[in-house]
């Protein structure tokens, strides 16, 4: 198991952009971070979810 935002995942296996592709969220406003270090966009397609992982997802909203 890994934890995404605070919560328990199976997403063990998957890489980063496959597990952000599927939950819907728009790669060009984001930002991830997996166990304290930020997750640079073009490795998103081959960081792979570990066991144990820890990752935060920052969605950036515009606005004013």
């Amino acid at each position: 198991m890994l934890r995404i935002n605070g919560e328990e995942s199976a997403a063990v296996g998957e890489t980063l952009l496959d597990y952000l592709t599927a939950h819907g969220y728009d790669t060009n406003r984001l930002a991830v971070e997996r166990n304290g270090e930020i997750v640079r966009k073009q490795d998103y397609a081959n960081v792979r979810l570990c066991d144990g992982d820890e990752i935060e997802i920052v969605s950036f909203v515009g606005g004013g």
